[in-house]
């Protein structure tokens, strides 16, 4: 098994999920950041942060993620973020979303349904329908 697959394993135990597992350096430190999410949608509790961060703490300390000196940080994965699989579209059912396509298009709106690789943006227009394939890049947005 793998790291990440480690990691999800004992993030599940806990009856939570995996957003996603990122390594950026920010300020010439290496951040190795483990994201995690409800899958009863309700928010991410610092108990849980906590919780988490000491599972994972020791498994780390024999499988270093990276090179060098890291840092681990586990949080939820905020109200704007980045949609970069399925799953994540899936979870952001009834936020607000941006899009960019292949096709160049850019769609903004409430994402209304993810079925069988397929998206539904309910935009300004009128429902708008396109594959999970055609997606550049999304994330969501908060609307003040």
């Amino acid at each position: 098994m793998s790291l990440e697959s480690d990691i999800k394993s004992m993030v599940e135990s806990l009856e939570l999920r995996v957003y996603d597992i990122t390594t950026v350096t920010e300020n010439d430190e290496t951040i190795y950041r483990v994201n995690i999410i409800s899958p009863k949608s309700e928010k991410i509790t610092m108990d849980q942060v906590v919780q988490v961060t000491k599972m994972i703490s020791p498994l780390l300390d024999v499988t270093a993620p990276v090179r060098g000196d890291y840092r681990l940080e586990v949080s939820s994965p905020g109200i704007e973020r980045k949609l970069k699989s399925l799953m994540h579209f899936e979870c952001a059912i009834g936020e607000k979303v941006k899009a960019e396509t292949t096709e160049k298009k850019k769609l903004r709106g409430t994402l209304k349904s993810v079925a069988s690789g397929r998206i539904t943006l309910e935009t300004e227009d009128g429902d708008v329908t396109f594959a999970y394939g055609d997606v550049i890049k999304a994330a969501t947005y908060f609307e003040w």
